[in-house]
């Protein structure tokens, strides 16, 4: 069970020696880097037209910074491992000081937005957030540099339901699809029989059921075999404790609802009202995680969840003040990568192909080595 537990946190390979056996071994890009920039900008502009479209969204500014004592920056799990960049702001001869994180993603101050627009029920916001994660391992689908169509929608207490999300996801899948359809339209050569297109359709299953089909891999793995079966998968439930002990991966307890109690389709007790798309990534050969999204906790889900993970102090914050006194709106909300999503459907084997950020030195060699344009 060893393997179970550090699968939990900490995104990535986490091994060079590792990733150079992972990285194919007979690539050749499909577009110059000149036409990459171009695809680039075209899947950009069709998603962000057509997610604000499907979901009534609107773009909205979004912040790179956040003041620390706000307590809306996002500590992406609740095991503490991943921190963000905190720096001191010495304003005014530190007379009026700030001290500052970087934001490692949006999904709280997106919440405290929505009342801050002005959204009402059905009305949602869309950013094109920027973040740093400095704690991850730096392998081909991981980056410091994260880039994300960070969204949220106003919904009811009716709809903080299964049935709701999953209605959610299938309108994002359409637009993931209807991106790769426009970007092969422009370029041709994409459309390649050695790189399959991505399915019409995506399927659903809950963490439990893929515990069950396979209970003695970890995580990642679990993931790998289904998506080889099911080449796209919302996987929900996600946080949750399963019944060999472990959650299928950590969250943090401020954001998803990973607590309410559902039932399967066939009658069964299951929890979580979140999830993850994942694809089978036909030039990587291997998981493709594309979004993490979710219906938000409510007064009673956000303290269950903290008292779970023993973080029960994060009351004290005006985010989870805000949340308890009903003063912010019920929602939905997630985060589409962008480079991850470039990465898919441009068919690249490296998220540096399609962002621009730093790398080390060995695995811009290995890159290098196996025809790979880390761009730099």
């Amino acid at each position: 069970m060893a393997n179970k537990k550090a699968d939990l946190a900490g995104p990535g390979i986490g091994d060079y020696d590792e990733l150079e056996k992972i990285l194919p071994q007979d690539y050749s890009p499909l577009l110059t880097p000149k036409e990459t920039q171009k695809a680039i900008f075209a899947v950009k502009n069709y998603i962000e037209e057509n997610l604000c479209k499907e979901l009534n969204l609107m773009m909205v500014q979004v912040p790179l910074i956040v003041d620390v004592e706000s307590g809306v920056n996002d500590m992406l799990d609740r095991d503490g491992s991943r921190t963000p960049i905190q720096f001191h702001i010495s304003n005014d001869y530190d007379k009026h000081p700030i001290d500052a994180q970087v934001v490692q993603a949006a999904t709280k101050w997106k919440r405290v937005a929505l009342k801050q627009f002005g959204m009402k029920v059905g009305e949602g916001l869309c950013t094109d957030m920027r973040a740093v994660r400095k704690d991850y391992f730096l392998d081909h689908d991981h980056s410091c540099y994260v880039d994300q169509w960070d969204w949220e929608l106003v919904i009811t207490e009716e709809q903080r339901n299964l049935q709701y999300l999953k209605e959610v996801v299938e309108k994002i899948w359409k637009v993931l699809k209807g991106a790769e359809t426009h970007v092969q339209q422009l370029f041709p050569q994409l459309k390649t029989d050695k790189y399959p297109d991505l399915p019409d359709k995506i399927t659903f299953l809950h963490a439990e059921d893929i515990l069950d089909k396979y209970p003695d891999l970890p995580r990642k793995q679990r993931e790998t075999e289904t998506v080889k079966e099911h080449p796209a998968i919302f996987i929900y439930g996600v946080g949750w404790t399963l019944k060999d002990g472990y959650p299928h991966e950590m969250r943090a307890p401020d954001y998803d609802d990973w607590v309410t109690e559902t039932k399967s389709e066939d009658g069964r007790p299951m929890h979580g009202l979140n999830g993850d798309i994942l694809v089978w990534n036909p030039v990587t050969k291997r998981r493709h995680e594309l979004t993490s999204m979710g219906i938000r906790v409510n007064a009673d889900t956000l303290k269950k969840q903290l008292e779970i993970t023993g973080q029960i102090d994060f009351l004290k914050f005006p985010y989870h003040q805000a949340i308890l006194n009903n003063e912010i709106p019920l929602c939905i909300g997630g985060g589409i990568g962008q480079s991850r999503t470039y990465m898919l459907l441009l068919k690249k084997a490296h998220l540096g192909e399609v962002s621009v950020t730093v790398w080390p030195k060995i695995l811009k060699d290995m890159c290098r080595k196996k025809n790979i344009h880390v761009l730099e």
